[in-house]
């Protein structure tokens, strides 16, 4: 095999295309330049359609988890009652920030690999009526389960004046997202999903009613105060030092989707997502899912014993495929394949064609070839609506 050959196939980071990273290889520039101011002045608004907001997104040099602990520390303080939907482990991680901070959390846990139901979430609010916000994921990464977030908004708010605030970090970007239509508070996303960037930028629209309680929140806080870059972004500048060569390639990035149209991109997306379902449904092998709440981002499939283990290594030695595994307690009994952003259903056919091909070499499957048939047909069914 090829030394230096990757592919990889999991849900963030993905792969980058040509035009972006020729794009961060700019020269750098003093960050409190015209350049930069001319840069975000370019990056910012574009940013909206994205989220499906007319406010303003403020953009900042971290990671995804940095987005959540900024959505948690700016709207909430100590001693306040809270809500957080697990679906999975990135539930239990804003469980986690908002212990941290000392907040009073209810939890409302659904089998991993279910959908969070939203007349379950309401009747925990009526029985709470103190609680100040409601956590949720709008794609649980861990299980490849994409939530109804727009029903879950909509019950909040006939039943609460909770604040609504979304983890979309793997999802937003490739599915439809309607803020300021669906009444979502704040949401969260990074750069190394389906913006196909690398790491290192997170970025958070808020409604205002969110802005306000933001503006007015007690709770300490510095570099994640959201207050500083929403000051700072109406001047087209940031409040600390920005990743400037990410603003560069998410210029480029932003560019490769508007010139496919989101529309588009979501409907390819969704196109991936039916291809995989069909090719693991063809060859037999459980997916964690229902058709119905599968994410269009990510995939978890669950085959027998040891093999998705063993099935990840034949393919990183045999063809330099990466596909993640299982997080905390679904760890060593699946397997995930991330189909989001720089990525596309000829993709699929090959990714399908080669776990075939690992699938043989383990002895899952007898024959090769039914799970790219299946996967073919899905592309020439759905081309065909």
């Amino acid at each position: 095999m090829l030394q230096d050959y990757q592919l990889l196939r999991i849900p963030g980071p993905t792969p980058i295309p040509p035009s972006v990273q020729q794009a961060m290889m700019k020269p750098m520039t003093g960050h409190r330049e015209q350049d930069t101011k001319d840069l975000l002045k370019r990056v910012q608004p574009r940013l909206k359609k994205v989220f499906g907001t007319d406010e303003d997104v403020v953009i900042i040099a971290g990671s995804g988890t940095s987005g959540l602990e900024a959505a948690v520390v700016n709207t909430v303080a100590a001693g306040d009652e809270v809500l957080v939907i697990v679906t999975g482990s990135f539930g239990e991680r804003f469980t986690e920030i908002c212990k941290a901070y000392h907040l009073h959390v209810h939890t409302l846990h659904y089998e991993w690999g279910k959908a969070l139901i939203p007349e379950e979430v309401a009747s925990v609010l009526a029985a709470n009526p103190s609680i100040k916000a409601v956590f949720a994921t709008y794609c649980e990464t861990s299980t490849g389960v994409i939530n109804p977030i727009e029903e879950l908004a909509a019950t909040i708010k006939q039943s609460s004046e909770a604040l609504v605030i979304i983890d979309g970090v793997s999802c937003v970007g490739a599915v439809e997202t309607k803020l300021d239509e669906w009444g979502i508070d704040i949401c969260v996303t990074g750069s190394q999903k389906a913006l196909m960037l690398p790491p290192g930028l997170c970025f958070i629209a808020a409604s205002k009613k969110a802005w306000n309680i933001i503006e007015t929140n007690q709770q300490p806080r510095f570099y994640l105060d959201l207050r500083k870059y929403h000051h700072t972004s109406l001047e087209f500048s940031t409040p600390f030092t920005p990743a400037l060569s990410l603003l560069y390639g998410l210029e480029q990035s932003l560019s490769l989707l508007e010139l496919e149209g989101l529309s588009q991109v979501y409907r390819r997306h969704q196109m991936m997502k039916q291809m995989t379902r069909a090719a693991f449904k063809s060859l037999g092998i459980p997916l964690l899912t229902t058709d119905m709440f599968a994410s269009p981002t990510v995939t978890a499939i669950i085959p027998d014993g040891d093999e998705p283990d063993a099935l990840r290594k034949v393919l990183k030695q045999d063809f330099g495929i990466v596909l993640a595994g299982g997080q905390n307690k679904l760890k060593g009994k699946i397997f995930r394949i991330g189909h989001m952003g720089y990525c596309t259903p000829a993709d699929i056919l090959q990714i399908i064609s080669c776990i075939e091909i690992g699938l043989f070499k383990i002895g899952t499957i007898q024959e090769t070839g039914f799970g790219v048939m299946a996967a073919q047909q899905a592309y020439l069914q759905g081309e065909s609506i």
